[in-house]
Parts: structure tokens; sequence; C-alpha cells
């Protein structure tokens, strides 16, 4: 966590309000701290209680301006009940060929053909070893039926609407953040034919306040959907990324989607080999259990960058499920997604 934003937490930590603080009864949301910039959302419980609330806005304001190193702040004051409602899942809107995403540099799509192959855990990870690189970095959690981001980034909030239309993403290890799964109860089932899924994506690239990103990872499905074709059909992507295991059911799945993203006319950056090696904690043996090497050769059939062997670890599991990606600590898994996201820095593509 950065000094500033620290010291942004510990100054409205100490304005009371009745009950507790600001943050011991959670009404601080969506915290952003850019460089100098500051913005947050002050949320209050009821509508009656927001309309009492401006003098402690203009507090809060004031206390944050007044810390070191601050250059702008920005206090949005809204309420829980009183907050227009925003309707996720619309019909897609009629749009003239591939979009920018306002303030977004480079936008990199995490696909894979099959499930089950660790292609969300690379995203988040990827995402926190950029962040640690000094990049902006923006995850968006594209796997619509099946979001794991909030869980995997430790995150469970509502994201802010202030006005009905504009997202005010969350804030987690340095990433900011979006995922359908902060809209909906963790153990509700998105029931959606295409056309929704495809408003859904829409709403998520263009009504979210992303801020000024150098990169935006999208954790794409598996397979190749309509997420996938509405991704790259109406947004610049600078280029895909594609996660396999060595195993030859996923290289065959694998395959599919890197012809998908040469059909859509979506750059192909590079293959990442997932699971390709595990050592046992107790007596050091390497083993290979879905084969080894096999992404590599294929990275080599097809004249891509084959860029990263990223190993098969416990403390991966146990950290997503913690909230808080391996990636962000230290250690041998930890250096491996630093290796990759240096090289993607260092090519200039994130």
């Amino acid at each position: 966590m950065s000094s500033l934003r620290e010291s942004v937490l510990a100054a409205l930590g100490g304005i009371e309000v009745p009950g507790g603080t600001l943050l011991s009864r959670d009404m601080v949301r969506a915290l952003a701290v850019e460089g100098g910039s500051v913005r947050f959302v002050i949320e209050a419980p009821t509508a009656e209680e927001a309309r009492m609330m401006e003098p402690l806005r203009r507090l809060a304001q004031a206390r944050v301006e007044a810390l070191e190193g601050v250059t702008a702040v920005s206090v949005i004051l809204t309420a829980e009940s009183a907050a227009p409602t925003l309707k996720m899942g619309r019909h897609p809107t009629p749009q003239a060929g591939p979009q920018p995403v306002p303030g977004v540099k480079r936008i990199l799509a995490i696909g894979s053909g099959k499930g089950g192959v660790g292609k969300s855990t690379v995203s988040s990870n990827l995402a926190v070893a950029l962040a640690r690189q000094g990049r902006k970095v923006g995850l968006l959690d594209a796997d619509i039926y099946g979001p794991s981001q909030p869980r995997m980034m430790g995150v469970s909030k509502r994201p802010a609407s202030p006005d009905g239309k504009t997202i005010i993403p969350l804030q987690a290890h340095g990433v900011t953040m979006m995922s359908l799964g902060l809209m909906v109860k963790e153990d509700e089932a998105v029931i959606w034919r295409g056309p929704m899924l495809m408003g859904a994506l829409q709403q998520m690239l263009g009504q979210v306040a992303w801020g000024e990103l150098d990169v935006l990872l999208i954790d794409l499905p598996p397979g190749t959907g309509d997420v996938q074709m509405t991704l790259c059909q109406r947004t610049h992507v600078t280029g895909a990324l594609v996660v396999s295991t060595p195993q030859d059911v996923a290289l065959l799945d694998a395959r599919k989607a890197l012809n998908m993203f040469e059909r859509l006319n979506t750059p192909i950056l590079g293959l990442i080999e997932n699971m390709s090696s595990y050592v046992c904690p107790s007596c050091g043996h390497e083993a290979h259990i879905f084969g080894h090497g096999g992404v590599a050769t294929e990275a080599e059939r097809l004249g891509l960058p084959f860029l990263a062997e990223l190993p098969l670890d416990l403390s991966v599991r146990l950290a997503g499920d913690a909230g808080t990606p391996v990636a962000a600590g230290e250690g041998p898994v930890a250096d491996a997604y630093a290796a990759l996201a240096a090289r993607l820095v260092a090519d200039g593509v994130a």
C-alpha cells in the first residue's frame, strides 16, 4: 500500500460519525489514489443520513487536501438506498467500429480455449506483478458466467454508481478492478443470452471510470464465444495472451483460441505455459504432472513468443482463496510472475 494511500486512510479514519468512524462503519468506498490525485465516495446507509452529511463531506475533503503530496481531491456523497439503480446486462448499443477505452493506453486480452488451465489465476497475478513494476493497471473480469476475480483479489463491495450510469471501480493490491461478480450475489447465477452478455461487457468497458491506465487486462471466459467476439470487434485491443497447460488436450483447445484471435484480427502477443512443473515441498523432487514444454513447442511451431513457464504450487491456490495473489508476496512463484511482467513491459506491450 502506498504511503499516500495510508495517509488518506488515516485521515478519514479519524473522522467520527454516529456509531463509529467513516472507516469503521465502512462508509468510504471506491478510494483511488493516482499520483497526487485522490477520489473516493462516502456512502451513507440511508438518504436521510446522506442529506445531513454534507458538512462531513467537506471536512473529509479538507483533511485529505491538507495532506502532503495531495494535489486534487474529489469526494462524492451518496446513499446506498438513494443511489440511482444501475442495470447490468442490457442489450448492446450501436457503435461505429472498434472504440478505445478513455484513459487506457493498452488493452491485453487473456484467453484460453478451455476452462481449468488457470487463466483467471494468471490474470490476477499478472495484474499485481505489473502494478509492482510501477505500471497503472486495470483488471476487468469478463468471465461473466463464472467471475472469480473478486475472490482472488480479495474484494466484495458493490461498486458505487453515483448517477446510475458511471461505475466507480474498486482498488486492490495496486490494481483498479471491475467484475460482474461484484454486482450480483456471490451464489446467484447469471442466466443471460448472448445480447445481454455483449451489453454487460460494453457497460464494463465504457461506463466504468477506469481513470488513467497504462494497461487494462481482460480476463476472458474460456472458449470462443460472444464475449470474445464483442471485445475484439468493438474495442481497440492491443493484443492477446493465450494461457494453456502443457497437456495435449489443453493445447487442442488453445489452438482454437489462437485461431479465433487471428480471425478477429487481434495480434497474438505470446503463449504462457501454466502449471508447468511441481516441486514437492517435502523432498524437493520436480514433477511435470501435466507434461512439460508442450506450449513452448507450439509457440515455436507457430512462430509466436513463448512468454513464461509458471509453476504449479500450493501457495497459488491458498493465496487466491485468501484474496491476496501470490504475486503480491515473495518467493519463486512471485518471481516467475515478476519476470513475465518485466518482459511485457520491456516489449512495450504493458
